[in-house]
């Protein structure tokens, strides 16, 4: 099935979602403690946020977090974990179409999980390279194409460990190379699985994508 993942998708994903639980609550994801933990704290997009988990994690280490995401469903979640953290100076919640919208500043951190914004996917991932400022850092953790493996990921990372369809996954050779090696040094280029466990004990099974870099002065 072919998803237009628009705003309207997304508002629908994100009701369901929040109806049955099943794409609240969850902890951030755990490539960015170990790709970011050691990042000297400064501003930070996370494009397409969800429910807020990596940009409140982010915010409580010390950034500055503009996040962003389609979704007021999503967002208005977000907010309310983040008034729950004591975190909420610290963060910005913009509700953007991230195909259109333009932050009009550079970032030392760009983020993204699982985004799936209505453009295809690798040209999603060259937008957003384009706002990471000289010296900083792109992170994007996606769903794997790994054509057809079972037990494919579920939608932002979370949910019922359905396929995701093909146009909203990558790999890790695709992705790097359209990072030109003389603008960016690639640190992480990865293709893994990992479970995970939701409400009422569900497990989904992920296979995920994770590229870093850092982009050259």
């Amino acid at each position: 099935m072919t998803h237009e993942f628009d705003k309207e998708y997304w508002e629908r994903r994100w009701r369901q979602g929040g109806a049955d639980g099943s794409m609240d609550g969850y902890p951030p994801n755990p490539y960015l403690a170990r790709e970011a933990g050691e990042l000297v704290p400064g501003t930070a997009l996370d494009a397409g946020c969800g429910a807020g988990a990596e940009a409140i994690w982010l915010a409580s280490r010390g950034w500055q977090v503009t996040a962003a995401d389609i979704s007021s469903e999503a967002l208005a979640r977000a907010a309310g974990r983040a008034a729950a953290s004591d975190v909420s100076e610290r963060l910005h919640w913009v509700e953007a179409d991230l195909g259109v919208w333009h932050p009009g500043t550079h970032f030392d951190l760009v983020t993204t999980h699982y985004a799936h914004p209505a453009m295809p996917q690798l040209e999603f991932y060259d937008r957003i390279a384009g706002w990471v400022a000289p010296g900083g850092t792109l992170l994007i953790v996606g769903h794997l194409h790994d054509h057809g493996a079972p037990g494919g990921g579920a939608e932002h990372g979370h949910g019922s460990g359905h396929h995701p369809p093909a146009e909203a996954s990558a790999t890790a050779a695709a992705i790097t190379a359209r990072l030109d090696e003389t603008a960016w040094k690639v640190v992480t280029a990865e293709e893994g699985h990992r479970t995970l466990t939701g409400h009422g004990g569900r497990e989904a099974l992920l296979h995920d994508v994770v590229v870093r870099a850092i982009r050259r002065h």
